[in-house]
């Protein structure tokens, strides 16, 4: 039997569960993220589409596109505290990116990467054998 971890949003309006492991989990030092969570990172963990469940609601969405890649990012957050959910990425077609934030229980996460580091706020530092990149990863 798979995993099934639950979540929401701050005002308990929003509620998910999710199953099974995630695709992947990152950490992403760009201004977007910064600006978007309001603090000095992002913490994403993406699942397959067909594994999120969301209840409650509805969401909001609110669509942004790289000034650098030219993809498109889509937040759905909830209308009434804010708090961001989800996000679907162009660069992930099937993939559902949970805020790890958002976990009832964000300690089972474990962090394979780190992106765009050079935007990364100096005393900002890595567990050893975490993949970083100065950019955007590559996969």
């Amino acid at each position: 039997m798979a995993e099934i971890r639950e979540g929401g949003c701050l005002c308990g309006t929003v509620r998910y569960r999710v199953k099974g492991k995630p695709v992947r989990a990152s950490v992403c030092h760009c201004t977007f993220c910064k600006r978007r969570t309001g603090s000095a990172l992002g913490m994403l963990v993406l699942f397959d589409e067909a594994n999120v469940e969301i209840t409650g609601g509805p969401l909001t969405t609110y669509e942004h596109r790289s000034d650098e890649s030219q993809r498109w990012i889509r937040m759905q957050f909830c209308p009434r505290c804010g708090t961001t959910v989800t996000l679907k990425l162009e660069r992930f077609p099937g993939a559902c990116g949970i805020s790890a934030g958002t976990l009832d229980d964000p300690s089972w996460v474990k962090i394979e990467r780190v992106i765009w580091t050079r935007s990364a706020l100096p005393w900002v530092t890595y567990p050893p054998g975490i993949e970083q990149f100065e950019k955007a990863a590559s996969g």
